[in-house]
């Protein structure tokens, strides 16, 4: 034993152990006195970065933007585009100007005669947008494409004005409803009833059936 050695226990108790057979135990290194050694050799391998995973897309993402347009409902025009095609054709062909629009289920037709011969065939009834209006319209219409003073008594002349509206309607593949028929009815037997209040002497062989 060097001096300047510190004694400890066990090594006052060696001798004895090695008597009776007893391994001294091992003595654990101090860590302060420990030194790390790196091995040159040695590489550290690095882990490579997670690649990157794009989300699912949703269903929101995966339904298209915008409909494609059906080619059936693309060609076929709406009830109101007949409705619109009917009435442009209509005042055109009989040179018919719209005075006003009304908002209910009336109309009226009118001529102006000015002093240099010329015409001016006005109309006022509902915007055609369903079998009644449509009726109706094609009623004061008929005023024109048949003729002022034609027909004489005036209940004559609604009678024809009226079978013009329902003849277009056919034509233009147009629904004569019940309530249009009806309609229809009324008119003319309010007509007539009219025409007897006036002293109308003989009442014509058409309107008859709507005494």
């Amino acid at each position: 034993m060097r001096s300047g050695d510190q004694l400890t226990l066990w090594d006052l108790l060696r001798p004895i152990a090695r008597a009776l057979g007893i391994t001294p135990p091992r003595s654990k290194p101090q860590r302060g006195n420990l030194q790390r050694r790196k091995n040159p050799s040695a590489t550290r391998t690095l882990a490579p970065p997670p690649a990157h995973r794009s989300k699912p897309a949703t269903k929101a993402a995966l339904k298209p933007t915008t409909k494609p347009a059906r080619a059936d409902k693309a060609a076929r025009p709406s009830a109101q585009d007949r409705y619109d095609a009917m009435t442009r054709r209509m005042l055109d062909l009989y040179g018919v100007r719209v005075r006003r629009w009304r908002t209910n289920m009336s109309g009226i037709a009118w001529e102006l005669t000015y002093a240099d011969g010329s015409r001016s065939r006005l109309i006022e009834s509902p915007k055609p947008r369903g079998p009644m209006s449509a009726a109706i319209f094609l009623h004061e219409i008929g005023h024109h494409a048949i003729g002022f003073n034609v027909y004489k008594p005036r209940c004559l002349e609604e009678y024809h004005a009226w079978m013009f509206s329902l003849e277009q309607m056919r034509k233009e593949g147009l629904n004569i409803t019940e309530s249009v028929q009806r309609r229809v009815d009324r008119s003319l037997r309010y007509a007539v009833a009219k025409a007897r209040r006036r002293g109308i002497k003989a009442i014509p062989a058409e309107l008859k059936p709507y005494l």
